[in-house]
């Protein structure tokens, strides 16, 4: 159950009205990185959560993620508030035309939704599920999760990089500072489940879960790092130990029973190609200047 307060998470003090960023804050709305993404992502995966903790942990963010909704959603608000007033009620053409036009998708948002808060992102793009890549694996989950508010704490700073306002500055750096929190949050519980890492319960198979292939060449490359390197790694720079890895040939290859195999091979000879044709096509008959070299054409 859920109950509103009809207090902000956070003051809002927005010292002019501005639409042109109020496009450009769309985009923790109803962006990727957004707080719907964000409240939808940690809800579903509270769900289907067993670990009583867990659940907690996300039904307690997820919640939190909404009041953030409310906060940004409320900035875009008042940022549209003098535009949504000229729409309503009418003003001089040019001024409402050089008003709603100024820049990013503010006529968009002062047309379509009347200077709302619209669920799309500072592109114009409406919100989508697929952002909630929840997968239902907790290792994996909290892993994403992580990442998650790290790319929002991203787009927070570059928010904050692009306004002056100082209470619009004030509300930004709260909201990214609570993506710092929760990736300490979710971080802990990732490390509270021993064994975390790899996900899920299958073990990897041996002799590939230490193997480096070095398959990037070029100039400028640096091949050798922790991370591919040292007592941890076995680094393959052979070309010819990089292919049928597993000792095999490397093909492909299907058992198919005795009729199936009469139709593909008849298959194969309807549809042979034939090398030494030459035939003259469509793009040689309306050949003009510029299209290379073509086929010749015989008279007969």
């Amino acid at each position: 159950m859920f109950m509103h307060n009809k207090k902000l998470m956070y003051t809002v003090r927005v010292a002019e009205p501005n639409p042109v960023l109020a496009s450009l804050m769309l985009e923790q709305f109803g962006g990727p990185q957004g707080e719907l993404a964000a409240a939808m992502r940690y809800f579903s995966q509270a769900l289907a959560e067993s670990d009583p903790g867990r659940k907690d942990l996300l039904q307690d963010i997820a919640t939190e993620e909404l009041s953030h909704l409310e906060v940004i959603g409320t900035i875009i608000c008042m940022l549209n508030k003098g535009v949504k007033g000229k729409m309503s009620e009418g003003m001089e053409e040019m001024e409402l035309l050089a008003d709603i036009t100024a820049g990013g998708e503010s006529h968009t948002t002062s047309l379509l939704y009347g200077g709302g808060a619209a669920l799309i992102n500072s592109a114009g793009q409406a919100w989508s599920g697929n952002y909630v890549d929840t997968i239902g694996e907790p290792t994996a989950d909290l892993r994403s999760n992580i990442a998650a508010e790290s790319r929002a704490k991203i787009i927070y700073e570059r928010l904050i990089n692009i306004t002056a306002d100082p209470g619009i500055k004030d509300a930004l750096g709260f909201l990214m500072t609570r993506e710092i929190a929760h990736q300490k949050s979710f971080e802990k519980a990732l490390y509270a489940i021993e064994p975390n890492f790899p996900p899920g319960k299958l073990p990897g198979v041996p002799e590939f879960t230490d193997k480096y292939y070095h398959l990037s060449r070029g100039d400028g490359e640096m091949n050798k790092g922790s991370w591919n390197s040292g007592p941890q790694w076995e680094h393959v720079d052979d070309p010819e130990k990089q292919v049928a890895v597993d000792g095999g040939d490397g093909l492909a290859s299907v058992k198919l029973d005795r009729q199936s195999e009469k139709l593909v091979a008849a298959a194969a000879v309807r549809t042979a190609s034939h090398p030494e044709a030459d035939p003259v096509t469509g793009a040689d008959l309306g050949a003009g200047p510029g299209s290379g070299t073509m086929t010749k054409i015989t008279k007969k």
